[in-house]
């Protein structure tokens, strides 16, 4: 006889597989005939675009660019600092045995390093390391039981906090934007080229998720003067993702992706720099269910059969924001003196430890200083670091928890005083955390038919190490409750090893239904 049990229904974001390469993307340029020959490379920047993501059987496959500017110091008398732009393009197969069409797959990609090397005065070899990381999920809905509507059989079921996945969603995002340089400036050529995703947000209301964040865009150009010149600006980015059944309590994880860029001197308005940028928006959204499931379960007056089976969850997803304050002076000789045209500040999380209850990051800023020496037109660039680390204590279950940490500047300020550059920067970390749990679920129980009961028995137990109330229940066919009730015992959770117990039990025989 198949068991009357109640059932609830989760949809599981499954993570089947996450995979790390190192891809190294590489081509020639040729120098136009309207720049001067190379002499040497000063500074290199670029900007990462993925504009086709494809989930194949066995594999997920990726193609973009990357739009990649030099800055060089020019075999000329007269052009000392020149730049050059172009775009490499690459594909990528990321061989993954059990992909298949259905699934969906995260990407993070970012600029490692960019190596560049002179061939001759006309040419040059460019190649990019990418660090890349694909995580391939999938869907999967399931019934868990949670009770079981007979007052005879005996249940386990603890507790659980699970993220059930509410859905997945995307959407495309544009900027246009025409960005007005000092209209004393005759732009010549754009130099270099950074590219941020900062002050990231959501709203959730009428079955949509609304995601808003900025695009932090720094231009470094060269005017007809020979002059060098840095602009910054933040664009607005915005996107609506369908979600039903969202709530204002509902936790959305957003990534956006760079899908194609355009940045070129405005030929329809002088002073200024054409944008154009596409941008890939995509969320996963959950809601936390409390759920008992079931672990274990016996009848005192019946036998039960069950099958188990093992499902993976995500659990006790949280997320953590802090804001961090790094600052030191550097010490720069060959700078102090000079003009200082820029800084970059670029922080990375290099390592994550893990210890009671405390979660620590420990990472690096990377400080790239752009100068120019005083009575030259040329400019030169170097690099140093600063270390950081941050803790957040009060981590719940730190050593199973799955940490994806991101960080970015939320304000920066550099400046020379006196013999040392003075920097100081404002890091905001937002760090996602979560549990991939296996649990092993009951299912199809069927009954077989009732004894019947004829009298009751005592026996005395003594407890050994590792019992538990209901494990000692279930082994004489009695029940937790008449334990505890029969022995006096408050909490059903602790029992000491050696105690003596007094277990209530039912004596059966088997009814002939012949």
């Amino acid at each position: 006889m198949v068991a009357d049990v109640s059932k609830e229904k989760l949809i599981l974001n499954k993570l089947i597989s996450e995979k790390q390469e190192t891809i190294v993307v590489q081509g020639d340029m040729i120098v136009p005939d309207s720049k001067p020959d190379i002499l040497s490379t000063l500074e290199t920047s670029g900007v990462v675009s993925v504009y086709k993501k494809e989930i194949q059987t066995g594999r997920v496959r990726v193609d973009g660019n990357v739009n990649v500017y030099i800055m060089y110091l020019a075999d000329s008398s007269e052009d000392k600092t020149r730049g050059l732009n172009t775009n490499l393009d690459f594909s990528e197969n990321f061989i993954i045995p059990d992909c298949t069409q259905e699934m969906r797959a995260n990407l993070e990609i970012c600029i490692k390093n960019i190596e560049c090397k002179v061939l001759n005065g006309r040419k040059i070899n460019i190649k990019v390391t990418l660090d890349t990381k694909v995580r391939l999920y999938a869907v999967e809905e399931t019934e868990i039981i949670c009770d079981l509507n007979n007052e005879n059989i005996q249940v386990l079921k603890p507790t659980h906090r699970i993220n059930s996945l509410i859905g997945a969603g995307e959407t495309k995002a544009y900027i246009k934007e025409t960005i007005n340089i000092d209209s004393q400036d005759s732009l010549a050529e754009i130099l270099k080229c950074n590219l941020r995703i900062i002050n990231k947000d959501i709203k959730i209301s009428y079955n949509k998720i609304l995601a808003k964040a900025e695009v932090e865009l720094k231009i470094v150009y060269l005017t007809e003067e020979n002059q060098i010149k840095v602009i910054t600006c933040n664009l607005p980015i915005v996107g609506f993702i369908d979600m039903p059944n969202i709530t204002e309590n509902s936790m959305c994880d957003v990534h956006y992706q760079v899908r194609n860029i355009i940045i070129k001197p405005n030929s329809a308005q002088e002073h200024s720099i054409y944008v154009e940028i596409e941008m890939g928006i995509c969320a996963e959204c959950y809601e936390e269910k409390e759920i008992n499931m079931i672990e274990d379960l016996y009848s005192t007056c019946s036998n039960l059969e069950f099958n188990k089976r093992r499902i993976t969850t995500i659990s006790n997803k949280t997320k953590k924001q802090a804001i961090l304050n790094v600052s030191n002076k550097v010490n720069m000789p060959e700078i102090v003196g000079n003009e200082l045209i820029d800084v970059d500040i670029e922080p990375s999380i290099k390592k994550i430890n893990k210890s009671n209850s405390k979660l620590m990051c420990e990472g690096e800023i990377l400080l790239t200083f752009l100068y120019s020496e005083e009575g030259q037109m040329q400019v030169n660039a170097k690099n140093t670091t600063l270390p950081f680390e941050i803790a957040l204590n009060d981590i719940e279950n730190v050593e199973n928890v799955e940490v994806m940490p991101s960080v970015e500047i939320q304000s920066s300020n550099c400046k020379l005083e006196g013999g040392a550059i003075d920097c100081s920067a404002d890091l905001r970390f937002d760090i996602e955390l979560q549990e991939n749990r296996n649990l092993d679920i009951i299912d199809d129980i069927t009954e077989s038919e009732l004894e019947d009961p004829q009298d009751y028995s005592v026996v005395i137990y003594i407890v050994k190490k590792g019992d538990t109330l209901w494990n000692i229940a279930k082994r004489f066919k009695s029940t937790v409750d008449d334990i505890a009730r029969v022995n006096g015992i408050e909490n059903t959770n602790r029992i000491l090893e050696g105690e003596k117990l007094y277990i209530p039990k039912t004596v059966r025989t088997s009814v002939n239904y012949a």
